[in-house]
């Protein structure tokens, strides 16, 4: 009698927890309205239960004290700090988006999966084969995108196309490897790595853009404005409903392990005419309407 009081005591305590338990932690940098489009996009075709924390409205947050307590299903981690944050988790299941550093080697787990922040290679080397741009330049920091080169290298062999590549470790290193490029170089590619192209080396790549009358390639609208002749942007609302059903997966009981992490599903291509025009780059040759 005493063991059955005490299973009832028991489960009286525990029942509870069971029923303030919800679907998703999310787990957001900041506020942004890129993490809000993301997460717009996640919740559009299916309603989860969730939590949403804000890691920079506070001093602290301790993640693994949250789910011990709270025992969410899965954590949607936006942006890199969250995912440093979501990284001392290790049995939770952790989904990732908007993080540039989700294929670092540090990020690596078997409770983590996720959306990275690179378009596939032959995206752009479709672009530059159709702008007839033969030696593109590219500028990388190893550890950040040096597993995104050795593919680009690789899918540029196949459609003829030769990469001259400078690594950098530092921003300040970017100004003097973009100067090596001049007259190797019929285009460069942007990458989104924080090393390459920081705040305070964006404007070198234009300028060399114009003083060598070549295109630069992008990953983001904003580079229009300053000369870009095309970029790739990932669609930020597709990239959540494509987590969304990373998500679903894994409340129907698909491990975290056996769900890849991918390339963003839907990229949005969009050109600058006047800079294509002015570089004599025809849309049409460009072939600037691929399929997303």
């Amino acid at each position: 009698m005493r063991i059955l009081t005490a299973l009832i005591v028991s489960l009286a305590l525990l029942l509870p927890l069971a029923a303030d338990a919800y679907d998703v932690l999310v787990l957001q940098s900041r506020r942004d309205p890129a993490f809000e489009e993301a997460l717009a996009g996640f919740r559009a075709n299916r309603r989860f239960s969730e939590r949403v924390v804000v890691l920079a409205d506070y001093a602290d947050v301790d993640v693994t004290r949250i789910v011990r307590e709270d025992r969410p299903a899965l954590v949607l981690a936006l942006g890199d700090r969250a995912l440093e944050a979501a990284r001392k988790l290790r049995q939770t299941p952790v989904i990732a988006l908007i993080s540039l550093g989700i294929h670092s080697r540090h990020a690596t787990r078997s409770n983590l999966t996720g959306i990275g922040m690179f378009a596939p290679p032959e995206r752009y080397l479709s672009l530059f084969q159709g702008m007839k741009k033969r030696r593109v330049g590219l500028i990388y920091h190893p550890a950040k995108s040096g597993w995104y080169v050795q593919l680009a290298r690789q899918a540029a062999q196949r459609l003829g196309i030769e990469l001259v590549t400078r690594e950098v470790s530092t921003p300040r290193d970017t100004l003097t490897q973009l100067a090596t490029l001049a007259g190797k170089v019929d285009a460069l590619w942007m990458l989104p790595d924080a090393t390459a192209v920081a705040r305070e080396t964006v404007e070198a790549y234009f300028r060399f853009s114009q003083e060598h009358n070549v295109p630069v390639v992008s990953f983001a609208n904003a580079y229009l404005g300053l000369g870009a002749a095309a970029v790739l942007e990932i669609d930020r609302a597709e990239l959540g409903r494509q987590a969304s059903d990373m998500g679903s997966a894994i409340l129907k009981g698909t491990e975290a392990s056996d769900i890849p992490l991918a390339y963003p599903r839907r990229i949005q291509l969009r050109t600058n005419p006047s800079v294509m025009k002015h570089l004599g780059i025809a849309a049409e040759r460009a072939a600037l309407h691929p399929r997303e």
